[in-house]
């Protein structure tokens, strides 16, 4: 045992040999007024909270923190090992002389809490003062020698600045982008984009966390990253400028040399202020050609769409008319369409969504305007088309984008009034996640088919099949003798000898110790599985010897044996002699069954399964990323973390939980054509789950597109809720238990003599099987509409359906993200056949769909 705790205790301290420490990086000696930088770096990743250490008076925070994460990873002769480290960097002032400190800094990490070293830092009245060179220094780019303009050059920093385009039309976007290149050590970047005149600008959001890459420039090799990027629609006509704009920069560089690098001690470093100019430049904004009466305001290429919520109503009933305007360009600047509606018709206020982002193409997504009316006429109306004017800069010329006519019947109204806010869909929230451990069910991966499967259903039915032909007339009275005799051997010696000692209290002493020796004899002869014919003392001092059993127990035993033989006939005292004879036996058999049960494999295995555990245990910090350290990340709220940690565990393995939580996440985002997309696959994986079918129903409300569901008997639908009522592989599982239960029944009706019994399992075999045929074909059944159910989604913002698969070919009717189509032919590479519920087909770009 000790050795085991030994183990135990090594294994331990492997797991937790990486000790987080916290390294400090400050300036010896400061000037009063010179604004200096404090990092600190802890080396690990799994950082809780960071608080700094209290300011001593004289000190005061300019900035910070700046937060910076990096990651290293090293092969070395085909071992890999890797660090992380996080660093939190501030900006102080010191405004008065004398000794200045920062308190030690408060570290969580994983619910233990470290603490930094206190930072001690010296201000004087000039700038000009002498640096520690162990414990880093702050140069003021002035006075040092080693300032800006002579030791960082304008081929070591720059910045460069792009657009797009330079020439456009009025409203057409451009996308200014900002592009630093460095070749030193930047740590800090600030820099505030000026108002423009005569441009409207959107800036693009872009990671705060800013990666840097490798870009040639010249005959040298920058560090390159995408600053800032800027989307600036013209407002008027001519040349507009883009003045320069000046960058604030840090760069950090070392003081030399530092042979103790090595060892975790610093060796100072410098900060020098370094100032960018970013270079301005011209666009020259066209005027758009003459402008039409109905022109819109819209510059770009986009798609217009138009469709009742409703197509039969009740007079006084209302009814929602949906005007969808899709595509890129300056979306938010278009003016409403106008909806011309016939005499009979009471118009309200039409309700404005906006469903865009900001790209490198400028505005993209979906303007959705959704106008109430109540018609009060019965009758076929007609509602005429809805028109949209814009500028094509593809096409450098106007065009009128045009809806069909939408065709509302309405019919005679009961005369009570309807609450027009009703329309409205419901205020309700998606369900939360599925927490703990998930099993993986991938589609095609099932159990049901398997190898394993076909394994145990031609062992059942083989077996099955094998009893009824062969063994009907054989073991009639003999069910596993071996084991019963075993279980039983202890409670039939016991029996035997509470007889003996009523036979002592009688004085019938012939009579005791032939009870006691058979007692001896049988409890070896069930316990071991002897017949009568091979008992004796050699054969069971081998077969005890075989299983383990000690050498000391077993003499015991055998001496029992000869003790109660011996006494049989000794002379003396009968009942003292019937009374030691009896303990003797008591005690041996006691001694047996104690020594054989210790002899179970189970003793040593517990101590393999310690291990094992120990092994688990410790590996856990260690391990990978795991669903429920993304389940976190979703309820601290940071989803798009959990977006790239649930898709990152879709890739060792599919599972309905993890399709179901990353749903939530993209829901959360509002990216609802993956929401829906993710909330399908989970459907897939568990029909029957009622929170998915709920997310599901709740995400697709949120769809653009009004698509009707495909209408079926009544009878389907019960047959189809049956046949998913269950997963494919339950029903294979619940299958094999039926069959295993016939099967059982049919050993009971061939073996046992009870007529009780035999009745009852004559009449549970055919049950029995039954049952398991059913279950059978409710998985193949099941399969069949997984295999069979080939839909899709539209991912794009707006996807143009046409009548054959040619960009030249008519317009049959547009898609919008999220909407749910059947998949009729996707032989082509670049256009998908696709039908909707309602039967309307035609052909898309694959790009605009991804398959289920």
């Amino acid at each position: 045992m000790k050795r085991y705790i030994f183990l135990f205790l090594v294994l331990l301290s492997v797991c937790t040999m990486q000790a987080q420490r916290v390294r400090v990086t400050a300036p010896k000696h400061v000037a009063v007024g010179e604004e200096f930088q404090v990092e600190y770096t802890v080396y690990t990743q799994d950082i809780h909270r960071f608080q700094l250490g209290k300011l001593s008076g004289g000190l005061e925070k300019v900035y910070g923190p700046a937060t910076s994460s990096q990651s290293n990873f090293q092969f070395i002769d085909g071992h890999a090992s890797s660090s992380s480290s996080v660093s939190f960097t501030y900006v102080f002032v010191a405004t008065r002389k004398g000794m200045l400190s920062i308190g030690p800094a408060r570290i969580n990490v994983n619910g233990q809490e470290l603490a930094s070293t206190p930072v001690r830092i010296s201000a004087s009245g000039s700038a000009n003062v002498s640096r520690a060179a162990s414990g880093g220094g702050y140069y003021d780019p002035q006075d040092d020698p080693r300032s800006p303009a002579t030791t960082i050059s304008s081929k070591d920093l720059f910045i460069k600045v792009s657009a797009n385009k330079t020439t456009v039309y009025e409203q057409e976007p451009v996308l200014l982008t900002y592009k630093v290149y460095t070749t030193k050590n930047l740590r800090q970047l600030m820099g505030k984009m000026p108002d423009l005149a005569g441009f409207l600008v959107q800036e693009v959001d872009l990671p705060q966390q800013k990666t840097f890459h490798r870009e040639r420039v010249g005959n040298r090799v920058y560090n390159c990253v995408t600053w800032s990027e800027y989307v600036m629609y013209p407002q008027m006509t001519g040349t507009l400028k883009v003045p320069s704009l000046t960058f604030h920069g840090i760069i950090q560089e070392s003081n030399g040399f530092n042979p103790f690098e090595a060892f975790g001690i610093d060796g100072g470093t410098t900060n020098i202020k370094k100032n960018i100019v970013a270079p301005g430049l011209s666009v020259k904004v066209l005027p758009l050609p003459a402008r039409p009466a109905d022109f819109s305001g819209g510059v770009g290429h986009f798609n217009l769409s138009a469709q009742l919520n409703k197509k039969e109503v009740k007079a006084g009933d209302p009814v929602t008319i949906r005007v969808v305007v899709s595509g890129t360009g300056n979306l938010k600047l278009i003016r409403q369409p106008v909806i011309q509606l016939p005499k009979g018709f009471e118009a309200y206020d039409v309700k404005t969504t906006d469903k865009t982002q900001l790209t490198t193409k400028g505005a993209e997504g979906n303007m959705i305007y959704d106008q109430v009316v109540v018609p009060r006429q019965e009758g076929v109306v007609s509602i005429p088309p809805v028109k949209l004017c814009y500028y094509d800069l593809a096409q450098k010329r106007y065009v009128t984008l045009q809806t069909a006519p939408m065709d509302l019947k309405v019919a005679r109204g009961d005369g009570t009034a309807k609450d027009i806010l009703s329309v409205d869909l419901p205020n309700e929230d998606i369900l939360p996640l599925k927490t703990g451990d998930s099993s993986l069910d991938k589609v095609g991966n099932l159990f049901f088919g398997s190898a394993v499967y076909y394994v145990l259903l031609i062992l059942l039915l083989g077996t099955g099949g094998i009893l009824s032909f062969c063994y009907r007339d054989r073991f009639a009275h003999r069910v596993d003798m071996v084991l019963k005799r075993g279980k039983n051997a202890n409670r039939i010696a016991s029996g035997r000898l509470h007889e003996a000692e009523l036979l002592m209290l009688k004085n019938k002493n012939l009579e005791f110790y032939d009870e006691v020796l058979q007692t001896l004899w049988g409890y070896a002869a069930d316990k071991l599985n002897l017949p009568v014919e091979q008992l004796s003392r050699d054969n069971i001092s081998g077969q005890l010897d075989k299983i383990s059993v000690s050498k000391e127990v077993i003499g015991n035993y055998i001496a029992a044996i000869d003790e109660c033989e011996f006494e049989r006939y000794a002379p003396g005292d009968e009942k003292g002699n019937m009374k030691r004879t009896l303990c003797t036996a008591m005690k041996a058999i006691a001694d047996m069954e104690e020594a054989i049960k210790g002899t179970n494999p189970p003793a040593r295995k517990k101590h393999l399964c310690f291990l094992l555990v120990c092994l688990s245990v410790c590996s856990l910090p260690l391990s990978a990323q795991t669903k429920a350290d993304v389940d976190k990340m979703y309820q601290k709220g940071n989803y798009q973390q959990a977006v790239r940690g649930y898709e990152k565990l879709l890739k060792q393995g599919e599972s309905a939980a993890l399709y179901y939580n990353l749903g939530n996440s993209y829901y959360r985002l509002d990216n609802i054509p993956h929401a829906v997309l993710s909330y399908e696959r989970a459907q897939l994986l568990a029909p029957s789950d009622e929170d998915i079918r709920f997310n599901l129903q709740l995400a697709q409300s949120k769809t653009i597109d009004n698509l009707t569901p495909e209408s079926e008997m009544f009878f389907v639908t019960w047959y189809k809720a049956l046949v998913n009522f269950l997963s494919v592989d339950c029903w294979a599982f619940l299958s094999l238990a039926c069959l295993f239960l016939s099967l059982a029944a049919l050993v009971v009706y061939l073996f046992v003599e009870s007529d009780s019994f035999r009745k009852a399992a004559k009449a549970a075999v055919p049950v029995f099987f039954f049952l398991f045929l059913l279950d059978t074909f409710f998985a193949v059944q099941q399969v069949y509409l997984l295999d069979s159910d080939d839909h899709g989604i539209i991912m794009s913002s707006s996807a143009v359906v046409r009548k054959t698969p040619d960009q030249q070919s008519a317009e049959a009717f547009i898609l919008h993200e999220g909407s749910k189509v059947r998949i009729i032919d996707h032989s082509m590479s670049q256009w998908t056949e696709i039908q909707l519920s309602d039967g309307r087909q035609g052909w898309v770009r694959t790009r605009h769909i991804e398959a289920i």
